[in-house]
């Protein structure tokens, strides 16, 4: 800058000095004036380093005018609010990083050539958005976990799933976090809670708990408001499932005669000889020979039926209904328990498995009838037909 460019210079920042908004003009002024001598690369660099920060980086009034509306102001009146770091990459040769985190931005380009390092900035800032401003909005874990649930965990699971989650992070989860801060809650407050579900002897939804608390923290990590996952170092007891007990035959029996001539009776068979599940029951219905009801246990949120077929076994138990209504999960629950208290409800589906098993029904038909998987393939290329299904429920029968 000349010696006449800096008396002209000084002269209107006096001018300026006594007019309303004057320190906001005298910035444009100076950014302007700043603009137009520009040094190389535009910041300072130090010799013989391989990087170098500047504090800010200039951008002139044309390449602001190029910028998006929301970013205009703020780099029209700080000046310059983006950074540039400088990179050695070779022996002789650099790379420019431009970054700008304000307001919920991150913005970040790359290039040997900062003047176009620079062009590509401000075409990036045309199609940025905000991270999330949860930076504000979803300090502690609760309010995080409830926007997390609903947007995205809602979506990708099944009904029943969701359900079940919703429950666990109530009764657990959020009792002991929900109140804490993202960032504020360590491995050990986890290990803690972890640690209090073991002792109390609920290593299942201790592993539950675990499972669904990474997947919350694995979130947060995506929309950047925690670095680590504190449960990448909380130890956890492996839990060993517990599988059903199939029922004898005298104990099939007990059940079928403890509610014999009552609705229950027709209800107990049904379930005993279809391997409904306990939230499948109310879904069930008579269609033409077949006991339908949709699967409940399928990932997808499409809706999938399972068709079991009306056996020699269960038929006799079907001839004066039209169709079964179950009461609630609870009831079925109870009236079982007053004649099995050793078993549980799921147990009359371990025994149907058991019993199909026994009487050498094929797999592929037998996972048709439970509800089950037959892989990715099997899935993409099995569609059983009726006649089939009903072939190999001609094998289910047995004496008591």
């Amino acid at each position: 800058m000349t010696n006449n460019e800096i008396n002209v210079t000084a002269t209107c920042i006096a001018a300026l000095a006594n007019q309303p908004n004057s320190e906001e003009k005298i910035k444009l002024l100076l950014t302007s004036l700043f603009a137009s001598h520009p040094q190389k690369d535009n910041f300072n660099v130090e010799k013989n380093t391989e990087s170098s920060v500047s504090s800010k980086l200039i951008f002139t009034q044309k390449e602001i005018n190029q910028m998006p509306k929301i970013f205009k102001k703020e780099f029209r009146t700080d000046g310059c609010t983006a950074h540039v770091r400088k990179r050695k990459c070779g022996k002789n040769s650099y790379t420019y990083d431009i970054r700008y985190r304000k307001n919920g931005y991150d913005i970040t380009v790359t290039n040997k050539n900062l003047e176009r390092a620079k062009l590509l900035f401000v075409e990036k800032l045309k199609t940025a958005e905000r991270i999330s401003n949860s930076h504000a909005n979803y300090k502690t874990l609760d309010t995080f976990a409830s926007y997390y649930f609903e947007k995205f965990r809602k979506p990708k699971v099944a009904e029943l799933t969701y359900k079940f989650d919703c429950m666990r992070y109530k009764n657990h989860i959020k009792p002991a976090l929900g109140n804490k801060q993202l960032e504020l809650i360590t491995p050990s407050d986890c290990q803690d809670l972890i640690n209090s579900l073991l002792k109390s002897g609920k290593g299942k939804t201790a592993n539950e708990v675990y499972s669904l608390l990474s997947i919350i923290f694995k979130g947060a990590i995506a929309h950047r408001l925690v670095k680590d996952n504190p449960l990448s170092i909380v130890i956890k007891e492996k839990y060993e499932s517990k599988h059903g007990k199939a029922l004898t035959k005298e104990e099939e029996l007990s059940l079928l005669n403890g509610y014999k001539g009552t609705p229950f009776e027709t209800l107990f068979a049904l379930v005993l000889y279809t391997g409904l599940r306990p939230n499948e029951y109310k879904t069930a219905r008579i269609e033409d020979k077949f006991i339908v009801a949709i699967n409940s246990k399928r990932k997808t949120k499409k809706v999938e039926y399972k068709r079991i077929p009306i056996t020699k076994m269960l038929a006799p138990y079907l001839k004066n209904i039209d169709q079964p209504v179950f009461p609630s999960e609870d009831v079925m629950r109870d009236r079982f328990n007053k004649i099995l208290p050793q078993h549980i409800l799921y147990d009359l589906r371990t025994t149907f498995y058991t019993r199909c098993k026994e009487c050498d029904i094929a797999d592929a038909a037998l996972k048709e009838f439970v509800g089950h998987s037959l892989g990715a393939l099997g899935n993409a290329y099995t569609d059983l037909s009726a006649e089939y299904l009903l072939k190999e429920g001609e094998k289910f029968y047995y004496s008591y």
